[in-house]
């Protein structure tokens, strides 16, 4: 069991049975009373961050989490079929539980899948995802990079906002935090 003195970013503790990671801490002494840790915790559940304080010395629970490298198989209705790369056994996860994500997931895509208990909690894409625009209003001769914006729809369904001059057919490489176009990879 971790105790305060190995306090450290990005690491796993539980507390009232709930897994968190530790985004940040600091180490306070002051010149009257014990010393103690503050900390930020985010919920690995939620993504909730919570503030909390520890007695130094204090001690903390170990969660029971594994993280695995997954590939996006399939979906069948609302499930979303999961294969783990070293093993391939399959897992089936709802769309709740992959969360605002399952808009970029694209088949055969390799994720970073969090299980505490023996259950998934979490789903983390790559960075960066290359989707072709299935549907958008054609490009006008004269529309250049520095001009305006269109809407655009992707091959998972997801509405990107993208420079005038792309088409149907083209594919977009997409920063998957943020959902914003970065840059057209190839042209139809």
């Amino acid at each position: 069991m971790p105790s305060t003195s190995d306090f450290r970013n990005g690491l796993k503790i539980e507390l009232d049975g709930v897994p968190f990671v530790m985004v940040e801490f600091q180490h306070v002494k002051p010149g009257k009373g014990g010393a103690f840790v503050r900390t930020k915790l985010k919920n690995l559940k939620t993504g909730r961050v919570l503030e909390k304080t520890f007695r130094s010395g204090e001690s903390v629970g170990t969660p029971d989490i594994d993280q695995k490298e997954m590939q996006y198989l399939y979906r069948d209705g609302e499930m979303y079929v999961f294969m783990d790369t070293s093993d391939y056994e399959q897992t089936s996860l709802h769309r709740d539980d992959i969360g605002e994500s399952v808009k970029w997931l694209k088949e055969e895509s390799i994720c970073d899948i969090t299980f505490y208990n023996g259950a998934p909690i979490s789903v983390e894409l790559p960075t960066f995802v290359e989707l072709a625009i299935t549907k958008t209003e054609p490009g006008v001769k004269g529309d250049t990079a520095a001009g305006g914006t269109k809407p655009a729809e992707v091959e998972t369904g997801a509405s990107v906002t993208v420079p005038l001059f792309l088409n149907e057919g083209d594919v977009l490489k997409i920063d998957t935090r943020t959902g914003d176009y970065i840059e057209r990879v190839k042209a139809p």
